[in-house]
């Protein structure tokens, strides 16, 4: 199975319990698909598989995450959480995104 393909079945793995939040469903974003909150994408699923998230440029810091690169530029509120971090630290830095784009969304 491809690091993709894995992060994929990652995803769905934690999928259900965000999907039964309100105004929660799968939405596409940079080719991939993922998780949204009214429309704007919080999680997906890198080509690499790792998860990306949108979070506080301040939070990714303090979880010592990497911030997504896009076009060699680093994407401030982006942040990618490794195929490796395992289910537990996926679930609960999506739930921290859900959190933080629930909460900026209109």
């Amino acid at each position: 199975m491809s690091g993709r393909e894995s992060g994929r079945a990652r995803l769905d793995e934690i999928a259900p319990e965000l999907l039964a939040l309100p105004d929660v469903a799968i939405g596409r974003m940079f080719g991939s698909d993922g998780i949204s909150v009214r429309g704007k994408l919080f999680a997906f699923v890198a080509n690499s598989g790792s998860l990306v998230v949108k979070l506080p440029e301040a939070r990714i810091d303090e979880l010592e995450l990497d911030n997504m690169v896009m076009r060699g530029r680093p994407m401030r509120e982006w942040a990618v959480v490794p195929l490796d971090d395992g289910v537990d630290r996926w679930r609960e830095v999506a739930g921290e995104a859900h959190a933080f784009v629930d909460s900026i969304t209109p």
